[in-house]
């Protein structure tokens, strides 16, 4: 096979396609992975000899070199923490350093010129690739970092109608169900709903979620019971005293994530409501202080870990030329039941359903 010219530059994705592997399998090669076969290994390394393929820079100076940002609003939520604990370990995994970033000051993120500039900057330096965590799209950052060619990727954005943006996430709306699903099952019929802004498009579906199952049960939720505002501790106290002030008060409450359950569960301790005996509380993205609670906290598991991870590999995918298969991916929920969910008290309950 003829060796390609410097204006045909072999890609890992050739690699790859000529020796019948997926994109991933190569990259191991090309990494020292030791989580390859050596077969295999030596078929890629074949490949790679014969139609002349050599990473951007030689293997350990590409390691110095390759950097990937990391965008967040915010660091002091243990769903930040959880889901960059998964970017870093994914980033040391392929030798990529991890610069963490605030997004740059708020009229950066309308001002296209100024958001070129800072991209530009970061590219500069060595920067291969942008993860974005839970940052509205579309963003001016996010369009300069396309407009130069550098790769990016979202985590639970904000909005996720800007389809140009490759995006990672969870089911949400499926999480969302299952939580309403569950306290129906113990026979609850009165069940609030505290989420996050209507402006999130991860709160607005785990929301139509809870409705969906509201509404295969037969139940119409109470409006005095739907509370939108904010993923935070606060939000949840603040409504929590609202709502379990009420003449007739929620048995159930489904939050849109693991802090609003925390405040729902101070606010429940404050109003004397014993949890789960009066009051079932679910929270979102099972994070590590759902254990700490009392009682231990039933939330619907995202895999934030390896929602990080899989972002670290499709930005360093991207940047070796293999775009993923879809725009949007999505990895499963599933519900871990702990102790903050019960049998519905008697006064709500005609028994669970089967």
């Amino acid at each position: 096979m003829p060796r390609r010219g410097r204006s045909e530059r072999a890609t890992l994705a050739d690699v790859a396609r000529l020796a019948g592997v997926s994109p991933t399998t190569a990259s191991k090669v090309l990494n020292g992975r030791g989580d390859v076969g050596p077969k295999t290994r030596e078929l890629v390394l074949g490949v790679m000899a014969e139609i002349g393929y050599r990473p951007t820079t030689a293997r350990h100076e590409r390691t110095r070199d390759r950097a990937l940002v990391t965008l967040l609003d915010f660091v002091e939520s243990r769903y930040a923490g959880t889901v960059l604990q998964g970017i870093l370990v994914a980033a040391t995994s392929a030798r990529a350093e991890l610069l963490l970033r605030l997004p740059p000051g708020e009229p950066i993120s309308t001002n296209r010129t100024a958001a070129r500039a800072w991209m530009e900057e970061q590219k500069a330096t060595g920067v291969a690739g942008v993860i974005a965590l839970a940052v509205a799209v579309p963003d001016a950052v996010l369009h300069a970092a396309e407009d130069l060619e550098v790769p990016t990727v979202t985590i639970d954005p904000i909005d996720t109608t800007e389809s140009r943006v490759v995006s990672i996430g969870a089911t949400n709306w499926a999480g969302g169900r299952s939580a309403a699903e569950h306290v129906i099952r113990l026979g609850h019929r009165r069940i609030a709903w505290i989420g996050g802004p209507l402006g999130s498009a991860p709160s607005v579906e785990r929301f139509h979620g809870y409705q969906a199952a509201l509404d295969s049960a037969g139940l119409t939720p109470d409006r005095a019971l739907i509370r939108h505002e904010a993923f935070s501790v606060e939000a949840g106290l603040q409504h929590g005293r609202d709502i379990l002030s009420l003449d007739e008060r929620p048995t159930a409450v489904v939050a849109g994530n693991d802090e609003i359950a925390v405040g729902v569960l101070a606010a429940a301790k404050e109003l004397h409501i014993a949890v789960p005996g009066e009051l079932s509380v679910t929270g979102f993205d099972d994070t590590p202080q759902t254990e700490w609670t009392t009682p231990r906290l039933t939330s619907v598991r995202q895999p934030l870990v390896g929602m990080g991870r899989m972002a670290v590999e499709t930005v360093l995918g991207m940047a070796d030329g293999v775009q993923p298969a879809s725009r949007h991916l999505q990895l499963a929920t599933t519900l871990s039941v702990r102790d903050s969910t019960g049998p519905a008290p008697r006064r709500d309950s005609p028994g669970p359903l089967s």
